[in-house]
């Protein structure tokens, strides 16, 4: 039985947000960087503390909300590489880890497309990357995120279902066919571990088991 709206709005408040994360999300909305929800902010939290990570590379870095979260949950010595190709997100984005009290050595903050950095980074370094950035680049994202991660690592995908877009088969819009192209892609491939979880807007998840 799928969850009533009240469950929805139930498990969206239940995560307790800081009052800095809210101004970001203010903010973020102000620049057109849209927020994920907070489920999908605590589930982000989670799966950076279960692998422990030491090095995460984020795509799309908004106003700091998804930063915040994986700063949260990643080891205390870790080192979060955001790339974004808008200078004034990443500015309003340094500002809130500074109110959060992160030292500046704990973020890097690359202004660019992800898909001209992403190719300088090195082999196997990172524990977990996450995408949020442009919806028609995920496709070639996803075999550069195969070559950053160890194994084990994890890849999440945002906005998988696209506000129920992806599902409908009548829609054919790039952005659309592009998050399809990139689920079936992780799903082909037998060395992910994957799952395509309900969460906020859709988040798909994968483990890296093997690099073939």
């Amino acid at each position: 039985m799928p969850p009533t709206p009240l469950s929805w709005e139930y498990v969206d408040g239940w995560s307790e947000e800081s009052e800095t994360i809210r101004e970001a999300r203010e903010r973020g909305e102000e620049l057109g960087a849209i927020a994920l929800s907070r489920p999908s902010a605590a589930l982000l939290r989670l799966l950076a503390a279960t692998v422990n990570a030491q090095a995460i590379v984020e795509i799309g870095t908004g106003a700091g909300v998804s930063g915040s979260a994986l700063l949260s949950g990643m080891a205390p010595t870790g080192v979060l590489t955001s790339i974004d190709v808008e200078a004034e997100n990443q500015r309003v984005a340094r500002e809130t880890f500074t109110e959060l009290g992160y030292d500046h050595t704990r973020a890097r903050l690359i202004a660019g497309r992800a898909l001209d950095v992403l190719p300088r980074m090195s082999d196997a370094a990172y524990d977990l990357v996450f995408v949020d950035g442009d919806k028609t680049e995920y496709p070639a994202i996803l075999p550069q995120a195969k070559r950053l991660l160890r194994v084990g690592g994890l890849v999440v995908f945002d906005n998988m279902l696209w506000s129920g877009r992806v599902a409908d088969p009548a829609e054919r819009d790039a952005e659309t066919m592009a998050l399809r192209d990139t689920a079936a892609a992780i799903k082909m491939d037998d060395d992910w571990m994957p799952a395509l979880l309900t969460v906020g807007d859709g988040l798909l998840v994968a483990s890296l088991r093997d690099r073939t």
